[in-house]
């Protein structure tokens, strides 16, 4: 990654970077909320000779594979030599499979349309060659665009993607001009994973010492610039704060870490009951943390600590880390709190549980620091009253 800009103009910055890129045949991507906004930027880009198709909004929450297989054969078909993505986590994690499959179509028959598969074998050409660059312009929290994994949804509604070093994006533009409008559900659902991020940081069996501390650092940011939207959703410094916050909890969190149990189970959540993943945070973070807390417990305090936000003497004992992620949620307008808010009812928990369990057991218990002995044990964690915290 060359740079990462926070708090300026994207169109001057995006444009600035271009030419530092010696791009000339641009791929702009964005999510249907984000297109009046910029607008008028790629009209700019038209004029300039420097956009090489029309702009795209057809990539769908999570990334679903008819709109990226969209995207990536409109990008093959004009030799696109930069991608700009301008909106959320799956427009970021689109763009980054539209340049692996444009370095792979160089090399393959004219016309060859894009699929799930080919996209996948890209990842692992050894060596890899270099992929065209990708200016994010991010318009919330998600922090997709700091990370080199990429996810999408099949036809069949399961979660998948592709990884590799290359896929990380070459520059970041937080602009919180780009916010502006985003519905409840987007800005604090997306900023509340910065909390998924840290404390699955934290946690995780690999964290070291230098990785928890960083990822509490980011923590701290990101409850602060939570509260602060809070009372002003379009406070400028809280949503800096957020971003801020969330970039440190996610560097934490790569840095031997990916995925914590939280990702792993919430992603399979988001993919089979079309939940956004701010909302899955919302509804399974507390239950997971709650799960594990015998194990993590000193690990947790020092969440606690970060959470509670209380000045000088206490008059109650510290909460525990789960009832403070679940207190926190309960203030976030536009999130998901419950599996009912998510309209998921116990029997298709049942047999999510089940799935979970005898297809991902291995890895959950791999990731997990309590491992889970039955698919029981899973659907009880799922199912725990948050009253119990």
């Amino acid at each position: 990654m060359d740079g990462v800009h926070v708090g300026v103009p994207f169109g001057v910055t995006a444009l600035y970077e271009m030419e530092q890129l010696n791009a000339s045949k641009v791929y702009v991507m964005a999510n249907k909320s984000s297109k009046p906004m910029v607008e008028d930027f790629v009209k700019s880009l038209d004029e300039k000779g420097f956009l090489a198709a029309p702009l795209n909004c057809d990539v769908s929450m999570g990334g679903a594979e008819d709109g990226l297989l969209k995207a990536c054969n409109e990008a093959a078909a004009v030799n696109a030599d930069c991608v700009l993505t301008v909106g959320g986590g799956a427009v970021q994690d689109a763009g980054k499979l539209v340049r692996l499959w444009l370095s792979a179509a160089a090399n393959q028959v004219d016309g060859e349309q894009a699929t799930v598969k080919g996209i996948q074998a890209a990842q692992n050409r050894d060596p890899m060659p270099p992929l065209p660059p990708q200016i994010c312009c991010p318009n919330s929290f998600a922090m997709a665009e700091l990370t080199h994994v990429a996810g999408l949804v099949t036809k069949d509604n399961v979660k998948s993607g592709a990884a590799h070093p290359s896929m990380m994006p070459t520059v970041v533009i937080f602009d919180t001009s780009l916010s502006k409008g985003l519905p409840d559900w987007v800005k604090f659902g997306t900023a509340l994973r910065g909390v998924e991020h840290a404390i699955g940081a934290v946690c995780h069996p690999k964290a070291t010492e230098d990785i928890r501390n960083r990822a509490l650092q980011g923590l701290t940011l990101v409850n602060k610039g939570l509260k602060g939207m809070v009372e002003d959703p379009d406070s400028e410094a809280a949503q800096v704060n957020c971003y801020l916050g969330g970039w440190m909890a996610i560097r934490a969190l790569n840095t031997g870490c990916y995925p914590s149990i939280a990702h792993l189970i919430q992603n399979h959540y988001s993919a089979r009951f079309n939940v956004h993943q701010g909302s899955c945070s919302g509804v399974l973070s507390a239950r997971i943390l709650n799960y594990h807390r015998e194990k993590t417990l000193l690990k947790q305090i020092s969440i606690a600590n970060v959470l509670d936000l209380v000045i000088g003497d206490r008059e109650y004992p510290l909460p525990p880390a789960p009832k403070l992620v679940s207190d926190l949620v309960a203030t976030l307008p536009g999130v998901a709190k419950d599996h009912a808010d998510a309209n998921v009812d116990e029997e298709m928990l049942r047999e999510f549980a089940e799935f979970m369990y005898n297809q991902h057991g291995e890895k959950l218990n791999r990731l997990s620091p309590k491992p889970f002995c039955s698919a029981e044990d899973f659907l009880g964690m799922l199912t725990l009253p948050i009253a119990n915290f």
